[in-house]
């Protein structure tokens, strides 16, 4: 299953979806069966992402998720009642084989991607491993990413554009980085919603602004390089308990998946820019 997740076909996008952090698995279950009936409809890989802890929350007081033991616990339900791939943050390189007995896909977080005792935790699992770009990595730097999680022998890897630090509390997307990391020859994905996120914007949280998502979504996939989206979505994203002021609304998944999908078929046949 996994080596079909990472099959390089830009006309069939692989949605990558979920809240950002596990609050309940009543939630994770209601917007898996959501997302996954939707993709089908629409002729999109699916793939539910949901984190059992968020490491680097701004304050120490803020919820963090039920911790791994529970987390992959929920994980696991989803993955079996539902019938989807399941991916999550791997934090610390002790936690990368517990994490590989449940996930199809484990993710690298951002502020982590230069962390190489992690990035061969993982690859070692020989699961796929998603490496998301440090928000103050240049894209060419994420070739070194690549080649420490290779040099297990693990190829099945996918880089995630999430944006650069641009001042205090503000990322902005550069999208040449979208064909310079496809260039690695992995799969390159685009995080729409963290895409629109102000760091500790908010003083003691993030901040953000997800009315700006769908734009960049279809910006991203219009430059043709990319395989696949990643979105944080919720069906209360106001009282989410992480992420709060990114995540997009269920209700918005609909029009803005077709559009990509839409936007994905007119660039199928466009070259890559070089």
């Amino acid at each position: 299953m996994t080596k079909n997740l990472l099959q390089h076909d830009r006309s069939a996008l692989l949605i990558i979806a979920g809240p950002c952090v596990i609050e309940s698995a009543e939630l994770c279950l209601d917007i898996a069966r959501y997302m996954k009936s939707l993709c089908h409809e629409l002729g999109l890989g699916y793939v539910f992402k949901a984190s059992f802890d968020k490491a680097n929350r701004s304050s120490a007081d803020s919820f963090r998720g039920p911790g791994i033991t529970d987390g992959l616990a929920v994980l696991q339900r989803v993955k079996e009642e539902i019938g989807v791939p399941v991916l999550t943050d791997v934090h610390e390189a002790v936690q990368a084989s517990a994490v590989a007995q449940v996930c199809d896909i484990l993710q690298v977080p951002a502020f982590l991607a230069r962390q190489t005792d992690l990035l061969l935790a993982c690859g070692r699992t020989g699961r796929a491993i998603n490496i998301k770009k440090g928000q103050f990595m240049s894209p060419q730097e994420m070739t070194l990413a690549v080649n420490k999680v290779k040099s297990t022998g693990n190829d099945q890897i996918m880089l995630t554009e999430r944006g650069t630090f641009f001042g205090y509390n503000r990322l902005v997307n550069d999208f040449t980085a979208l064909p310079i990391m496809h260039e690695t020859g992995c799969p390159v994905i685009f995080d729409a919603t963290h895409s629109t996120q102000q760091p500790a914007g908010l003083g003691n949280a993030s901040g953000g602004n997800p009315q700006y998502a769908p734009l960049l979504a279809r910006a991203a996939v219009a430059t043709g390089c990319v395989s696949g989206l990643f979105i944080e979505c919720h069906p209360d994203p106001r009282n989410a308990r992480s992420d709060a002021a990114t995540m997009l609304h269920l209700d918005d998944m609909p029009a803005l998946l077709q559009q990509c999908k839409t936007i994905a078929e007119l660039t199928k046949n466009q070259p890559p820019a070089k």
